[in-house]
């Protein structure tokens, strides 16, 4: 009997200290984030800027020298940018009157709704309840305006690290490629270059197809919103949508959560009746995008169960927020990726053992450089991979 239950307490132990020490990594990984969260988020949304204007500035690299490439992306994308949010704040502005009025129109209609059956609410609860957060405030304002001098640090700090994400991604685009050819060669032994290599560009197709596949299922919920609202006649129908968009990053909760702002709004501005339309609406888009876009459009760079995607989303968003949640599901793709790489067997090499790896290709020249005063003709790569 002790001979047929050694073997399985010796396989139990094995995977036992192997978990163990996989939690203390993913800890101490997560600890060291933390203290270096801007950097960190920085650099998250400089890859994230750089799977989406890659491909524009390699396009862009057919016709135009590479550093005049790599700025039109980048100038171009900030200045469509600009242009929704000034698009935003403008509509905003012109239907603010309007908004006001049909604001507390909508707050007199709910409040008279809801003291019909089955609710039943005394006349007067909502006016009471805006009385006691008018009290709320005035007697805790110098909290509140210490709360308010806080976050102009916060302001600060995402000014900081939009621009730090902006810097690193001028690099990436440019050579981001090189980047990884020297991390390769300088601190990998040679032994592992090859399975490396391999991993970080399976990391670096898994990321970009998440990227890339996140913003068409977030394009297409934020015109299917935008059409209907628009059709329910809902105020703010504009910023809805973009909050839409941006909502629908996070999977399986943002969307959800935008469209409850949204059906907010049209109680107030519409009625329980336009708001019962938009409820309707958050059902069918989440069928739509649990259903048809994720299968569709991720399948090909994310194969993750919806389990395992919504178990990211919570425990993302228990360690880091909102910024936990937006990064899990990447992140878990990213790691799920670089496993199967590492795991899959080596590929042939016709190359003798011992022979050294090929050298990287080497950066581009500084125009000042004496060797290209007579540059020979060669032909540009139509295509470049991913840093």
């Amino acid at each position: 009997m002790v001979e047929h239950t050694v073997p399985w307490l010796r396989v139990t132990a094995a995977y036992s200290w192997r978990l163990i020490l996989v939690g203390i990594v993913v800890y101490g990984v997560f600890t060291v984030l933390g203290r270096f969260q801007l950097i960190a988020v920085s650099l998250f949304l400089a890859l994230i800027i750089t799977s989406v204007l890659r491909p524009v500035a390699d396009l862009l690299d057919r016709v135009l020298p590479r550093p005049l490439s790599v700025a039109l992306a980048l100038i171009g994308s900030i200045l469509l940018m600009l242009g929704l949010l000034a698009l935003v704040g403008n509509a905003v502005a012109g239907e603010s009157d309007r908004l006001a009025g049909e604001f507390r129109g909508g707050v007199h209609r709910v409040e008279t709704w809801l003291q019909r059956p089955p609710f039943r609410l005394s006349p007067g609860t909502l006016s009471d309840l805006q009385g006691q957060l008018t009290d709320y405030i005035s007697s805790h304002r110098a909290g509140l305006l210490s709360t308010a001098v806080s976050g102009l640090g916060r302001i600060v700090e995402l000014i900081t690290g939009g621009a730090l994400a902006l810097f690193a991604s001028v690099f990436f685009i440019h050579s981001g490629e090189h980047m990884w050819c020297w991390a390769r060669e300088q601190l990998l032994p040679r032994g592992a270059r090859r399975a490396w290599d391999r991993a970080g560009h399976a990391a670096w197709r898994t990321f970009s197809g998440y990227t890339r596949g996140i913003i068409i299922v977030a394009a297409t919920n934020a015109v299917l919103v935008g059409i209907a609202l628009f059709a329910l006649r809902v105020p703010l129908a504009l910023p809805l949508t973009l909050l839409e968009f941006f909502a629908a990053f996070v999977p399986l909760v943002g969307s959800p959560v935008a469209l409850g702002v949204a059906t907010v709004v049209a109680l107030a501005g519409r009625g329980p009746f336009t708001a019962a339309a938009v409820v309707v609406l958050i059902v069918l888009i989440g069928q739509l995008e649990g259903h048809v876009l994720h299968p569709l459009v991720m399948s090909w760079a994310v194969r993750l169960h919806p389990l395992v995607v919504a178990v990211s989303v919570i425990a993302g968003s228990i360690v880091a927020g909102v910024i936990g949640a937006v990064v899990a599901v990447p992140f878990v793709s990213v790691v799920w990726a670089v496993l199967g790489a590492l795991r899959a067997p080596p590929e042939e090499d016709p190359r003798p053992d011992g022979e050294p790896d090929p050298p990287a290709r080497p950066p581009p020249e500084h125009p000042s450089d004496p060797s290209r005063a007579h540059p020979k003709p060669t032909a540009k790569a139509a295509t470049r991979s991913g840093p």
